[in-house]
């Protein structure tokens, strides 16, 4: 027989469950359960796997075929494929992993977030006494606009859509609900008020079946973008204790008003005047849950697995405490420079995460050699800092995306790095509109001052140097033996972007003296050039730059301050001689609808000889479960179609030719 291990909340909309128990238990005092199923994948997997292993549970991974390497798969005892690479086929896949969950005498089921995590079909298959629960329903708020239409199973900013007409209204739904039956196997939608400008914080409550339930603080998850977080703190900077205790009362209210047990999330939507709007509640684990187990110090899958089983909360309200500050970073494959993150697919060619740092921790279901694909989410990891102050947990969290090495895909760690060190987000003066306001025409990178112009272009030249006399030894020797004394002048010339200049530098043993319009530059490091990271001291100031590529062409690209940077490095020589080669004509896009990211065409809506109009759609291209509408830039006929739906298309591929 199959039960339910995590009650659903009855006679409630909120009919979901977390923990899902498979065979028939019987309750002992000291046991827990033997073996759970992790019906999900990459990070969130291997934090549930982390914590089963630690309590001596067992645990079986199910995946997709392309996903049979991945760390999920090698860190659990038993896996189990359910089938192909899209979501449909596989993770979402009841009847498969039902099969699983048979076949392994797996006793319960973590479904994470994401997928099955709020199916309410999932939960009845998993039981087999009917129970009299109400059916989920929505009512459409007949309000003036905007409204925010969204998808009912499921979050994580996917089927989400802010609608502040009638036609937005009806493309919204269009998009919301494919996106919905893609990501979630449902498409039912519904409407609710919109509030412009306004906070989001939640709060993370936990329950058991004995009428028992506490608030552990909140989570400030303002910083969001297609209204998916990005980055997240714990504590609020805005709450006051009263706000606080006042929104933990009501999140813990309504947990028991609906007879909820397990670890859930109260979302709120919360003005400038500290007044707070119920949003919704989220009755599964958090993405963003390790700030507060940072801040608590309590495990909350070690409390849902303890809940599940029966057990009374071990804590009162009086027990949890507030130690510290911690934030949290989601670090994608994407790319930020399109719509604050467009989606990047790629293998990962070297991956290394920053763990060598105190108070750091990485959440992952990657390693070096992973894929990121078309198929699924391209979240690479949660990377989370904490401090006993919120300067702590900053100066931290730069470290540490200083310091995180990937290569092979596009990633956001230079949005990342621009959002916590940026005035308006260190001072607290955040909302939900924080990105569009504070780069307005979209994410264009760190913008170099004066200073940090010098220290890039100081590094590069000291950089280009060092190789330079590495390629002129073999095994620490001179290639040429009667060559003369090592060089300890030169003359450079530094391109970076549309700026050339020429510098001076000298070298005294590890240092460089790089000078440049009057301004003399020290730069001193360990110039290992195989170590993907360049940790230098600039005039005393300590960087960690990478090298992201160089060629014998004096090209270097190089990370700094978190954001590329395209630098060439020539002698005074080349540099003259450079000035006679033609520059390449750019190409003209303007007839061009190239693909912004890579993904899998859904519609076409033109054919050739079509007229269109400016703005009007042309095809609609899905990626990650993401459906982006791709519009004509101006009016002009359809002179030929090179895509038709079904077929999978890279980043850059032509799509649609105009005259």
């Amino acid at each position: 027989m199959f039960v339910l291990l995590f009650c659903l909340p009855h006679n409630h909309s909120y009919n979901t469950s977390h923990f899902l128990l498979c065979s028939e238990l019987h309750c002992i005092t000291g046991q827990t359960f033997d073996k759970i199923l992790i019906a999900n994948r990459g990070e969130i997997a291997c934090r549930v796997m982390k914590t089963c292993h630690k309590m001596g549970i067992q645990t079986v991974a199910v995946h997709s075929d392309v996903d049979a390497s991945a760390v999920h798969v090698k860190m659990a005892n038993e896996a189990v494929c359910v089938g192909p690479a899209p979501t449909s086929k596989s993770y979402l896949n009841m009847d498969a992993i039902m099969d699983a969950v048979r076949a392994t005498g797996a006793q319960a089921v973590h479904p994470g977030y994401g997928f099955l995590s709020e199916n309410k079909e999932f939960a009845k298959r998993l039981v087999s006494i009917t129970q009299n629960r109400a059916h989920a329903y929505f009512h459409t708020l007949y309000c003036r606009y905007p409204v925010m239409i969204k998808a009912s199973a499921g979050g994580g900013g996917k089927g989400m859509r802010i609608a502040w007409n009638d036609e937005e209204t009806r493309e919204g739904f269009r998009f919301s609900s494919q996106e919905a039956a893609s990501s979630f196997g449902d498409d039912r939608l519904l409407i609710e008020k919109f509030i412009d400008n306004p906070r989001h914080i939640e709060i993370q409550v936990l329950a058991d079946k004995h009428g028992n339930a506490l608030w552990l603080n909140e989570r400030e998850c303002s910083i969001q973008r297609r209204n998916q977080k990005v980055v997240e703190e714990a504590p609020s900077t805005f709450l006051d204790a009263a706000t606080r205790r006042a929104m933990g009362e009501q999140a813990v209210q309504l947990a028991k008003a609906v007879q909820y047990s397990s670890a859930g999330t109260v979302e709120f939507l919360v003005d400038s005047n500290k007044n707070f709007y119920f949003l919704e509640m989220n009755t599964r684990l958090q993405v963003e849950h390790p700030i507060t187990e940072c801040i608590t110090g309590l495990d909350l899958v070690e409390q849902m697995i303890r809940v599940a089983k029966g057990y009374k909360l071990q804590h009162k309200q009086e027990d949890i405490p507030i130690n510290g500050w911690a934030i949290e970073s989601r670090v994608y494959a994407e790319d930020p420079y399109k719509s604050f993150g467009l989606p990047s697919i790629g293998r990962l060619s070297r991956y290394q995460e920053p763990l060598n740092l105190s108070n750091v921790r990485v959440d992952s279901g990657i390693q070096e050699g992973s894929d990121i694909s078309i198929y699924y989410d391209p979240m690479i990891s949660k990377l989370v800092t904490y401090g006993a102050t919120r300067a702590e947990a900053l100066a931290s969290m730069e470290d540490a995306l200083d310091n995180y090495v990937i290569r092979g895909v596009t990633h956001n760690i230079s949005l990342l790095r621009e959002i916590i060190t940026h005035p308006r987000f260190i001072s607290g003066d955040i909302s939900t509109n924080f990105l569009p306001e504070v780069y307005p025409d979209g994410f264009k990178g760190h913008q170099l001052e004066a200073d940090s112009r010098r220290e890039l272009l100081a590094a590069a030249a000291a950089l280009h140097i060092t190789a330079q006399l590495r390629s002129q030894r073999v095994l620490g020797d001179l290639r040429v033996s009667s060559s003369p004394v090592e060089c300890s002048h030169w003359e450079l010339c530094v391109e970076l972007e549309e700026g050339r200049h020429h510098v001076d530098v000298t070298k005294s043993g590890k240092v460089y003296t790089v000078e440049m319009d009057g301004v003399k530059v020290e730069v001193d490091g360990q110039w290992n050039l195989a170590s993907p990271l360049l940790p230098l001291a600039i005039n005393g100031t300590h960087r960690m730059l990478q090298c992201l590529s160089r060629d014998a062409s004096g090209k270097i690209v190089l990370q700094y301050l978190g954001t590329s940077f395209k630098v060439r490095v020539l002698s005074k020589l080349a540099a003259q001689l450079n000035s006679y080669m033609p520059e390449k004509v750019p190409e003209d896009t303007s007839s061009l609808l190239r693909s912004p990211m890579p993904g899998a065409v859904v519609t076409v809506s033109v054919k050739p000889g079509d007229s269109v109009a400016e703005g009007q759609e042309i095809c609609v291209i899905e990626a990650m479960k993401m459906q982006n509408s791709l519009t004509a830039a101006r009016q002009a006929k359809v002179k030929s179609v090179h895509c038709k739906p079904g077929e999978t298309v890279g980043e850059g591929d032509l799509l649609v030719e105009l005259e």
